[in-house]
């Protein structure tokens, strides 16, 4: 009984040999392709993000030479 539950585990372990390198091609690939998709999803996000502080920034920068120039005219008055 011994040996048959030996081959039978032998079998098994050469057929999920087989069968991951088989696979393991389509696996690689699908791997890199999602992680592609998901490197393209983070970098629209960060760009995203960044573009809206960018433009609160400008709009600070605005502001503040907008109260300089003020500041200036007054000196000049």
């Amino acid at each position: 009984m011994n040996d048959t539950n030996d081959s039978n585990s032998e079998k098994s372990q050469d057929l999920r040999s087989r069968l991951k390198q088989f696979t393991q091609p389509l696996v690689d690939s699908l791997d890199t392709k999602l992680r592609d998709q998901v490197d393209h999803r983070v970098d629209d996000r960060v760009e995203t993000l960044l573009a809206a502080r960018l433009a609160v920034i400008e709009r600070a920068i605005a502001d503040l030479d907008r109260e300089v120039r003020e500041l200036k005219e007054r000196r000049e008055s």
